[in-house]
């Protein structure tokens, strides 16, 4: 009867071993390969472990790189809108957690998604040959594989290997990642960290931190965040296996220059604005609120309004936006700190301004804010000009 048990014959707990460490290569393959190397270019994977995820995710779910990528990409350039592929805030979060593949596929058999957001992935002769040519191949492959090494429980190893990337990749980051969880930065998607601790789905957790800075290598920002990815990167780059082409930058702020705004100052603020947004708010925002609502004794406007006045107007409804409002309308000072946020965002946010024209409008941004009559905005903006260029 050994048969029955696969030519390995493990344990129990051997079985479950051999499942954990085949789902976590699945996700190692997803997120290092497919996510980080080949749609954002955040990294360089060596060659051979290029051609050894690319196999795996063919053995494992049939998928082709090119069409993974162009897919994801789609969703970076559309988040939150009618053409995202998977949003749950436009198909709701039942529908991306249930059927998270039947949306990539609805979208991956789109020629002109694939056209457009597929460029650079493979196109060699594996690809064309075999794994294109026969998208069922590897996945017959595991099936025969897995039996002869784990016998009958290698039945329900298959169906975990199979149902990895649909629950965890297509699901719950598509899903949950745009709905529930915090947020480190208020990018202008909803895109949120699950948890902290990033483990058990290759880092892709992080998945607001992720779209703050979507070709950072390094998932992970705050000290108490840990993003596994980023450790199998470590140690791929130790051994010379994975070049590191970028990570989110860290602001550097030199309080003791504070000169007028120049192009290098500038410059910073730009590479830096998702952590001017998050300092903006912590240090203008939430403070004027708590004055206001502390003055305001009561008054049920200012109830739940405080993730009104940090969420990007992009992102709230209807009937939150009317909310925001009429408190803004209410009062003054709080007008004031939202308009200026707005301004601010102006700095990044134009295309086609030349650096000239960008810089004056940064000095009128600063200029007015010391005029306003707001301390904390005053202080932000003698702040603003200390942002500084990390040194190459």
């Amino acid at each position: 009867m050994a048969y029955l048990y696969g030519i390995l014959n493990l344990s129990f707990w051997g079985y479950v071993l051999a499942a954990v460490i085949m789902v976590q290569i699945t996700m190692m393959a997803v997120t290092l390969y497919l996510h980080r190397d080949q749609a954002h270019r955040a990294i360089n994977l060596h060659p051979a472990l290029r051609h050894f995820f690319r196999f795996w995710v063919w053995c494992t779910s049939g998928m082709l790189t090119r069409e993974w990528v162009a897919v994801h990409r789609k969703h970076h350039a559309f988040c939150e809108t009618p053409d995202d592929p998977h949003s749950p805030q436009i198909y709701g979060l039942k529908k991306v957690l249930l059927e998270g593949a039947e949306l990539y596929r609805s979208e991956k058999d789109n020629p002109d998604t694939i056209a457009k957001y597929g460029r650079g992935t493979p196109d060699d002769w594996l690809e064309r040959n075999v794994y294109l040519r026969l998208p069922f191949g590897g996945i017959l492959l595991m099936v025969v594989t897995d039996l002869l090494l784990f016998g009958v429980p290698g039945i329900t190893i298959i169906a975990i290997q199979m149902a990895a990337m649909p629950v965890f990749a297509a699901g719950i980051i598509n899903g949950i990642g745009h709905y529930s969880g915090y947020r480190n930065f208020e990018c202008e998607d909803a895109a949120t960290n699950i948890v902290p601790w990033a483990f058990l789905i290759g880092g892709e957790e992080l998945h607001n931190n992720h779209h703050a800075f979507p070709t950072s290598a390094k998932f992970s920002i705050r000290k108490w965040e840990f993003d596994i990815g980023w450790l199998y990167i470590r140690l791929f780059s130790v051994l010379g296996l994975v070049k590191i082409n970028r990570v989110a930058p860290r602001p550097i702020i030199d309080l003791a220059s504070n000169p007028e705004p120049d192009v290098d100052n500038l410059r910073a603020i730009i590479v830096n604005r998702m952590h001017v947004l998050r300092d903006y708010t912590k240090q203008v925002t939430l403070p004027v609120f708590r004055t206001e609502k502390a003055l305001a004794r009561g008054n049920a406007a200012f109830r739940r309004a405080r993730k009104l006045l940090i969420r990007r107007p992009i992102l709230l409804d209807d009937n939150a936006s009317a909310r925001l409002g009429k408190l803004l309308s209410d009062n003054a000072a709080l007008k004031t700190v939202h308009e200026f946020r707005e301004k601010l965002s102006g700095i990044w946010s134009g295309a086609n301004i030349s650096n000239e024209k960008l810089l004056q409008y940064l000095c009128d941004w600063c200029r007015e804010a010391e005029a306003s009559g707001i301390r904390v905005l005053e202080e932000f903006a003698a702040r603003l000009r200390s942002y500084q260029l990390a040194v190459a």
